[in-house]
Formats: structure tokens, sequence, C-alpha cells
């Protein structure tokens, strides 16, 4: 396992501790049973940014409010990111994060497309520290829980103008977290939807930023009114090849052990959870491909029998197995509907992995706390 890195800046990070903490008998009412992003810790991390000073007043302070003018650029051409990143209990009490210095590396991806300052990989990783150690009490360490942690940056000028801001915030947040998913790991239904796309070649779907998720609201509403559970969407180019779901990548298992994946060309999210399923697939004996899916393949090989899993993983839900793909002409179950053995062997070895029940042969653990 790692330990704590010495390149992170968390000294940096001064302490101004909350005067009105939540009462431990709520805080133990929350952990006990969390919701997923529902409630937050006593503290934020925050950062300033401005042409003349570059980043500064790195500050741990009261999780509260933030006050925007109404011309607060953000409001007005959604020039923001973030990232998504889970701290774990240990059995020895410690606390550790999973592969954040990826995270660091996508935050700054986003926010050079998006135009943003970038943030070095010392200042978000210490940012990270410096607020699980102010509410070190607020990481659960019940079963399938952790302290879900979002950093996000945002434009903050004031001022109506289609230019890069020349003022920056970055924070990051923490809320307990029981599974993304009501009712635990469970095979999902997926509407592959025809109509609606989430990104297109040379836009912002390589990047974590919260456009690329609105545009994915409205079909992932149609999908909820047909009774679908999430939705999956298809290239813009071609309208035929998958791409992801509105906050997840995707895999499917053939019959022969292989798995495919659809490449991280552009216009889909890098997932962190994606690049280490393919490692360790690989190291199971699986041949990975990462290559273009058509939903033709994809239909054909249900129906055939020649793909028997498809799941999809991301941060927040892990590995979630899909029983059941439909559109408009097709719906088709995904093997025999349950959750399948290389989806579900896949998804205890990751966890067991992040919760220290397993070795971390990678050394992608990082100690925090």
């Amino acid at each position: 396992m790692s330990t704590v890195a010495s390149s992170t800046s968390v000294d940096l990070f001064e302490l101004h501790r909350s005067q009105t903490p939540v009462p431990d008998d709520e805080r133990a009412a929350a952990l006990a049973s969390p919701r997923f992003g529902t409630v937050f810790t006593d503290h934020m991390a925050r950062m300033s940014f401005d042409q003349s000073s570059g980043w500064h007043a790195r500050r741990v302070e009261p999780y509260g409010p933030l006050q925007l003018d109404p011309a607060t650029a953000v409001l007005h051409y959604a020039q923001e990111i973030f990232e998504g990143l889970k701290a774990y209990l240990h059995p020895d009490g410690s606390v550790w994060t999973f592969r954040p210095q990826a995270n660091a590396a996508r935050f700054a991806r986003s926010a050079r497309r998006l135009a943003l300052p970038e943030l070095s990989a010392a200042d978000f990783l210490g940012s990270l520290e410096a607020l699980v150690r102010a509410d070190r009490a607020w990481v659960p360490g019940g079963e399938e829980t952790s302290l879900y942690l979002r950093p996000f940056m945002y434009a903050s000028e004031p001022f109506l103008g289609v230019r890069p801001s020349l003022e920056v915030e970055y924070l990051v947040i923490a809320s307990p977290v029981g599974p993304y998913f009501a009712g635990g790991v469970r095979p999902v239904s997926i509407w592959v939807d025809q109509e609606y796309h989430r990104a297109g070649a040379g836009g912002t779907g390589a990047a974590k930023c919260g456009g690329n998720y609105a545009a994915s609201l409205l079909p992932q509403l149609h999908a909820y009114d047909k009774g679908f559970e999430q939705v999956c969407f298809l290239d813009a180019s071609t309208n035929s090849m998958i791409e992801e779901l509105g906050g997840m990548n995707v895999f499917v298992v053939k019959a022969d052990g292989s798995a495919l994946t659809p490449p991280v060309s552009g216009s889909i999210l890098e997932g962190v959870t994606r690049a280490s399923i393919v490692a360790l697939l690989t190291d199971a004996g699986h041949e990975v491909s990462e290559r273009p899916i058509s939903l033709a393949e994809l239909r054909e090989g249900l129906s055939d029998g020649s793909v028997t899993e498809v799941f999809a993983c991301g941060t927040a839900a892990v590995v979630t197995p899909i029983g059941r793909l439909a559109s408009d002409d097709f719906d088709l179950t995904v093997g025999d509907g349950g959750a399948g053995s290389v989806t579900m062997r896949i998804r205890a070895e990751l966890t067991d992995i992040q919760y220290g029940r397993a070795t971390d042969r990678h050394d992608w653990l990082h100690r925090i706390a």
C-alpha cells in the first residue's frame, strides 16, 4: 500500500473549525444509514484564484452556503468542472482513497478543456487530506459505506461576457454515503436512447463538467417514465455505437470470457474505475479489447448468446450489473437477467482492494488519515 505522499500541500491549508458542528447523535444517525449525497460534513476545503495571485488562500472552513453575485460567470456560461472519489475506512481505523492521483490528472485535463486554471496534484491531494482529517469522525464504517468527496471548481468573476473568468473558486465537500442504487447491488434495466446524445466529437465529453450531465437529464426522465433506471447513449456521429451511460462506463463480457469496452476517444469520460477494471480483468486472464462496439453487434450477441454479461462502472456505483437493454425497436435480456459471475467477481475484487481487505498489488491506495 501507498503511504501519505510527501508531495501534497496539506500543511498549507489553514483549519478554521466550525463553531456549530453537527451534534454527535445526529452525526451517528446519519452514518448509520447514509443516503447518497444528501448529508454533508461540518467543513469544506477551499482555495481561490485570480490573475495576480494565482492559487492562494488555502483553508478548511465551516460548510455553508456560497454567496454569489447574480452576474457570477458560472451562472451564465457554465464554466465549471468537478470530480468524484471516495474515502474508505480500513479495518485498522485508517482512511484511504483510491487512485486520487488519477482524479487529480483528470481534473487538470477538465480544467484545460473548460479554460479554467489547472490545479496541481499536490494541492488536489492536499485539499482532500485536509478536509478528511478535519472531518475524520464522518467517515462511515458500515458495509458498502464510504465518505464521498466532491472537488469542484467554478468561474466566480461577476461579469457578463463570453471569455474565461479571471477569478475562480475551488472547493471540496464531503458526504457519507451508502450504495448508489437503492436496494444495493442488483441488475438494472437500461434504455438505449436513439434520439439524444450526451456529447459529440470535439465537445466536452472527455471532461467532467456539469453540462455533460445536464444534457443527460431529459433522456433520463424519459427512461424513468418507461420504467428504466438508466440511459445508454450512442455516438453523435453515426448514432450506432455504444458510448456510455449518463454517469458510468460500459463493459460487455462474451461467452468465451473476453471483455469489450468502448475506447475513450474524446467523447467518453476516461473513468478511473473503468481503467482499474481493465487492469483487473487482464490480471485474471481475460482478453480485454478497448474498441468501438456497435449497437447492432451488441444486439446480435445478446440474441445468439455470445454476449453473456453487460455491466456499468463508476466511482459512485462501483460496478453495476445490467439485466435488460431495450429501445423502441428491441427489448433484450442480458444472460438470464441476473448478475453475471464475471461482473460480481470483478466487483468483489475491486471493493476488497478499496476497503483494505485484499492486497493492493497495483499500489492504487493512498492514505489520507
